[in-house]
């Protein structure tokens, strides 16, 4: 209780103190750019957030080179991605869903430093949301997606959407896969508590985009989808088979939720 209790309050003062940091820079004029405000704000944030938790983050791949923009396509499975993520990656942006941009303070905020809302209701402003995000990308900005939407509530991989895919092969940029794994213990869907624990990060090899079309898009997500299972099966024991009972379990509960006219 104590530690769920610190972190409260480190998410609270920390998205006050760290959110009108930037929504002040964006106000006064402040550019974007590497080692500016908008890219700091977000590391002090979650390193704050991590330490209150308890939380160390592990990397793993850092020493791959990078150069030039990258799509991070990276699993889903507990709030605690966020900020271990930020944490991790170079100076990058979210495609996010367009309900976060709701919350007080840390939706506006997170727009000023690179995160791109999308409508998931919404398949023509969703795509329309992809190309904006692809021209970033082009521009030289990095952006990281989670291809299966919402958290999971086990390690096994969803069903991956297409649209990040359609984002990468539009910007023309490499897909750098990534595996989260330990942030389950730390803060489970559905719960609200947070424990303290290690958050291990894989950068996997990159897959180039270079040359596809929007017709290779299934094939490019399902050699990532592969390339995360494998890294979750040798590293973590994860049974890939086991994402047709959660995936089953899922969709379930949607045809409950979803009108009956529908």
């Amino acid at each position: 209780m104590f530690r769920t209790a610190l972190t409260t309050v480190a998410l609270l003062l920390g998205t006050i103190v760290f959110g009108s940091i930037v929504l002040l820079a964006r106000l006064v004029g402040v550019p974007q750019g590497k080692d500016s405000v908008y890219e700091k704000a977000p590391r002090w944030w979650a390193w704050w957030l991590l330490r209150a938790a308890g939380v160390k983050v592990v990397v793993h791949g850092a020493d791959r080179p990078v150069s030039g923009s990258r799509v991070y396509i990276a699993n889903h499975v507990s709030w605690f991605d966020i900020p271990a993520m930020i944490e991790v990656l170079p100076h990058y942006g979210f495609v996010a869903k367009r309900e976060l941009e709701k919350i007080p303070l840390f939706g506006p905020a997170a727009r000023a430093v690179g995160v791109i809302y999308i409508d998931r209701e919404n398949r023509k402003a969703a795509f329309g949301a992809y190309e904006d995000a692809a021209q970033k990308i082009r521009e030289g900005r990095s952006v990281l997606v989670y291809p299966e939407g919402t958290r999971g509530v086990s390690y096994a991989l969803r069903p991956f959407k297409k649209g990040p895919f359609v984002l990468a092969i539009g910007s023309g940029a490499p897909i750098v896969p990534v595996v989260v794994h330990g942030t389950i213990e730390v803060n489970p869907r559905g719960e609200f508590r947070a424990s303290p624990g290690t958050v291990h990060v894989h950068l996997l090899e990159p897959i180039p985009t270079e040359g596809l079309t929007y017709d290779d898009r299934d094939a490019l997500g399902e050699r990532v989808r592969e390339r995360m299972a494998e890294c979750l099966r040798e590293q973590y024991g994860v049974n890939p088979a086991l994402v047709s009972r959660e995936a089953r379990s899922t969709s379930a509960a949607v045809d409950t939720l979803r009108p009956q006219n529908s």
